[in-house]
């Protein structure tokens, strides 16, 4: 014997598998698609295998798996199913074995766009400035990256000033605000909100658009009845709920509190009509009407509707913990009506026929404190032989036309003991083939009055079958039509706490065991092969009931192999040679004493290779050529190179509107694909700004495969936020001390110092990546790190005004008391590169994350440095995070200065203006710089500094030509 020993190994569609810094797997997948792992096991005896879950929603358990069964399979596994999964192999000897892995469900929702306005007045004018947030609400795993449009066009906040983009705090879901500040006529328009996830597991982006216009106004209604309706049983009830306000013109819709609309609800446009409603109609009815434009208004109505559910209680002496009646003790016999509202019904007692009153032995309340809210008690006190007699309780509903309610209590010696519960014999356990009917069974044998029997399921998470979480029976027979496996388990009766003695209540149970064949994996797989090569075919049991096989056979074309008889007890497998003459079709049937199920397998030794599979990940694809063209990096894997025969190149064609601009096959030049390895191939001359359809197929010696096709988008907006290993093509340099380092908050070293460096990302998540410099040992005072971007070539490309503007845009992060410099160089590329200082931060900058950004306009190729250089301790972490560079001026400069055109200047605040000297406007910059004012002009030679004492002044600046 041995024990028992596990390995958790994945297969389905998974995005993504890597190992954290935890050690532990995680296993990336899109929401809806199928989620295998299979739980490898070894040891003597064979070991049971059960998988488990922790980390997600309570009410998401799946059933243990067969006991022979090694493979969790989840179909459309959803965002609430992630969490960490265990595999449980055990065999009796030794300590059973336990392995893990974590599953991250990636998902993006369709966003939510909603418009609020505020409006306020201006003192000292005679107009109001309206003010326009858009916010954009959305939910995804991993964060959304969001984009706004006006039209077609691009928002970007350093490009209109009459715009701000920022997130909200205290928000659900990811937000992003658009404000429109002071409205001006361009921006009553379309505004699309696009969202992205960068296409993690190929997931698309979404997007919301809304239409912004001078009549754009929230929603506002009214209802036709009063807040609460008070009915009969079997009246309809008509509610209208008139949208008098809002455009865009409002949606109405109707819900209930609790549980759905009624089935014989009918929503007709505003209306709302319930036809001859009973008690289980009366709850709160809820009316909305939602435009997207401010809040959704809403009303509610509280339906009451009179009930006619009489029931009775008879309770013994409680002070003696007595289950029965007997003379010289206290009885109380109850009665109550499931009425709204209770204080319109009264109750009235009788004794054999006549009225009873308060006396010594008779006490009447109106509203018992010990029972439910509502219940009439009768006390008899200190029973004697003359309170043997039946007791009458009547409920009348005074205003109402429900007729008036009695029940009849004989209370004698014999009339009133204990209720005794029993399951028949053999019915403890009830099995029924999936589809079947059946009846549970639990009876009263023997007590008086008879109790009605109460039906649950044992796992409180779990509701009946019809959604209640319980189910009454008058006689204790549970019949359940269409049972279906996730049906089965263990199901308690109880007696009913009403219509019979208030005592302890008796209970039992019944499983319902499901039986149904074995459900299998695969049911389909197309299998190819090199022929004269051995071939495994495998067909796994996910689940079966009853867990014991009764056969398994394989067939080949139809017909039966002659094998010998296979181990029940393991997977069914089918190994043999690939032959020309022993291709086709080859089915495994498994059967249970249930029924049969088959897998099927579609074998052949032809030479057509699989498809290529479209990485979509690659870091900045695109590079912009001269002449308004660019070039795009295209990159895929091959799926399993060496079922085949050897692929010796691909066939690519590009094309637009479905006319061929490229066909050209891809010499490998004799190194085959390896599974899993990257491909590239760069395509060249395409026109900015079109797309392209790229179509790509695997070529061997003897055949094509099938073409598959993606579409190739031309971009300029690259905000890289270092997700990715490869960091969007940034480099080290070489020349540098040390390197800069890429991480998130959960790479962080639990015992790095809390004062400096950031704990998330510039996003706030606690998964996003950015990157930094460590200032902690052996790095000492004055040493470098030089991160570099990928390369620009944009040769010396000219627009009709000069050289083309890029305006280069980031976060920073510098906290701690240590903090040395973050400079940032234009690097063009000619004989000799030459780095030229563009903007530069030193010491503490408080605890946030803040934006920079800066114009650059390069003769020629050009790469962006970030140098970052350590202080004088080790709390001096610096950080940087979603860095852009796009084609294009930085309109708003008020963070950073636009030292590259003025000279290495640097301050607090500067701005551009143009000094009107010898009849010509000259650029100069005004700027703040601690408590110094300046001007500085590189044409004019002059720099002029003047005194700011804490305090704004109006002063105009006079420059004379001999100054």
């Amino acid at each position: 014997m041995s024990p028992a020993n596990a390995q958790i190994v994945h297969s389905g569609a998974a995005c993504n598998v890597k190992d954290d810094n935890m050690s532990e797997r995680i296993y990336t997948i899109k929401e809806g698609d199928t989620l295998v792992l299979q739980c490898i096991v070894k040891g003597h005896p064979r070991p049971q295998v059960r998988w488990t879950k922790t980390a997600g929603s309570a009410s998401d358990k799946f059933q243990e798996t067969s006991i022979y069964n090694e493979t969790l399979r989840i179909e459309g596994i959803q965002r609430v199913q992630g969490g960490r999964y265990y595999c449980k192999a055990d065999n009796g000897v030794g300590v059973a074995a336990i392995k893990s892995i974590r599953v991250d469900v990636q998902y993006l929702d369709i966003p939510v766009l909603t418009v609020h306005q505020t409006i306020s007045d201006v003192r000292g004018s005679y107009y109001q400035e309206k003010t326009v947030f858009l916010r954009c609400t959305v939910n995804s795993n991993p964060p959304a990256r969001f984009i706004w449009k006006r039209g077609d066009m691009l928002i970007e906040q350093s490009k209109d000033n009459g715009v701000d983009i920022y997130e909200p705090l205290y928000t659900q879901g990811e937000t992003k605000v658009l404000k429109l500040k002071n409205l001006r006529p361009k921006d009553f328009a379309d505004y699309t909100c696009q969202v992205s996830v960068r296409n993690v597991c190929n997931i698309k982006d979404k997007s919301v658009t809304f239409r912004l216009t001078n009549a754009t106004s929230p929603p506002m209604i009214r209802l036709s009845v009063n807040d609460t309706v008070v009915v009969d049983p079997g009246q309809d009830v008509r509610i209208t709920c008139e949208v008098t306000a809002g455009f865009p013109p409002p949606t109405v819709t109707w819900s209930r509190y609790p549980g759905p609309l009624p089935l014989s609800a009918q929503v007709r446009g505003e209306t709302l009509i319930l036809r001859a409603v009973t008690p289980a109609d009366a709850g709160f009815y809820n009316c909305t009407a939602v435009n997207n434009v401010g809040n959704p208004a809403r009303k509610n109505v509280n339906l009451i509707v009179r009930s006619n559910n009489l029931t009775f209680q008879i309770t013994p002496d409680s002070n003696k913990d007595s289950e029965t009646i007997q003379m010289g003790r206290d009885l109380k016999l109850s009665c109550h009506v499931d009425a709204t509202p209770q204080d319109k019904v009264n109750y009235t007692w009788y004794k054999n026929g006549a009225p009873v009153f308060n006396s010594d032995s008779l006490i009447l309340l109106r509203s018992d404190p010990d029972m439910a809210p509502g219940t009439s008690s009768l006390e008899i006190v200190d029973m004697k032989f003359r309170d043997l007699a039946t007791y009458s309780c009547m409920a009348s509903f005074s205003g109402s036309t429900v007729r008036e309610l009695r029940v009849d209590v004989n209370i004698s010696q014999n009339s009133v003991s204990p209720p005794v519960l029993s399951v028949p014999p053999g019915g403890q356990v009830v099995s029924v083939r999936e589809g079947g009917n059946a009846e549970l069974v639990c009876l009263v044998v023997d007590g008086k009055p008879r109790p009605p029997i109460l039906w649950s399921r044992t796992e409180k998470d779990l509701l009946m079958p019809s959604g209640k979480p319980t189910v009454e029976t008058p006689d204790g027979r549970l019949r359940l039509k269409n049972v279906s496996r996730d049906m089965m388990g263990a199901y308690r009766c109880q007696t009913a706490p009403y219509n019979g003695l208030n005592i302890k209540r008796r209970e039992a149970q019944v499983q319902l065991n499901v039986q149904y064949p074995p459900i299998l994996d695969p049911v389909f797989q197309d299998v190819r092969s090199r022929n004269y090569q051995m071939v495994t075919l495998r067909c796994t049991v996910l689940r079966s009931n009853p867990p014991r096989l009764t056969d398994i056979r394989w067939f080949r074309n139809g017909d039966f192999i002659r094998m010998p008889m296979p181990d029940l007890k393991e997977t069914p497998e089918l190994k043999f040679k690939l032959e020309p003459t022993n291709n086709g079709s080859y089915e495994c049937r498994v059967s249970n004493t249930v029924g049969t199920s088959a897998c099927t397998f579609n074998v052949s030794g032809e030479s057509q290779p699989y498809n290529a599979e479209f990485y979509f990940d690659t870091p900045n694809p695109v590079r912009i050529l001269k002449g308004n063209n660019y070039s795009y990096n295209l990159q895929w894997t091959q799926k399993d190179p060496d079922a085949t025969d050897r692929i010796i190149g691909y066939w690519i064609n590009v094309r637009k509107n479905k006319q061929n601009l490229l066909s050209k096959q891809i010499d490998l030049k004799g190194k085959a694909p390896e599974k899993g390895v990257l491909m590239s191939y760069t395509v060249s001359d395409l026109k900015i700004p079109l797309s392209y359809e790229v179509r790509l197929a695997p070529i061997t010696t003897y055949s094509t495969g099938d073409y598959v096709s993606r579409i190739i988008q031309y971009s300029e907006h690259h905000v890289c936020g270092f997700e990715d290993e490869r960091i969007c093509g940034f480099s080290q340099d070489r020349s540098d001390i040390f390197d800069w380092t890429r991480q998130n908050h959960l790479t962080q070293n639990p015992k790095r110092s809390a004062n400096t460096g950031p704990d998330t990302d510039r996003s706030g998540t606690k998964e996003g990546y950015y990157m930094y410099i460590e200032a902690s040992r052996p790095r000492t005072q004055g040493d470098k790190a030089l991160l570099l971007s990928p390369l620009f070539n944009i040769t010396s490309s000219k627009g009709p005004k000069g050289r083309v503007p890029y305006c280069v845009s980031f976060y920073y992060h510098m906290k701690g008391k240590h903090i040395g410099t973050l400079n940032v160089y234009l690097r063009v590329r000619s004989i000799a590169s030459v780095d030229r200082a563009m903007w530069t931060k030193s010491g503490h900058q408080g605890p946030d994350w803040k934006k920079a950004f800066f114009d650059v306009t390069p003769s020629g190729p050009f790469q962006i440095v970030f140098e970052g250089i350590r202080g004088s301790g080790f709390e001096g972490d610096i950080a940087i995070d979603d860095v852009s560079i796009t084609r294009g001026e930085c309109k708003q400069q008020n963070t950073v200065a636009n030292a590259g055109k003025t000279g290495k200047i640097f301050c607090d605040f500067c701005v551009e203006i143009y000094l009107y000297i010898t009849k010509k406007h000259t650029k100069a910059t005004f700027g703040i710089r601690g408590l110094v004012i300046f001007i500085h002009s590189e044409k004019l030679q002059m720099r002029q500094a003047i005194p700011f004492f804490k305090k704004m002044y109006s002063f105009d600046i006079i420059f004379s030509r001999n100054k």
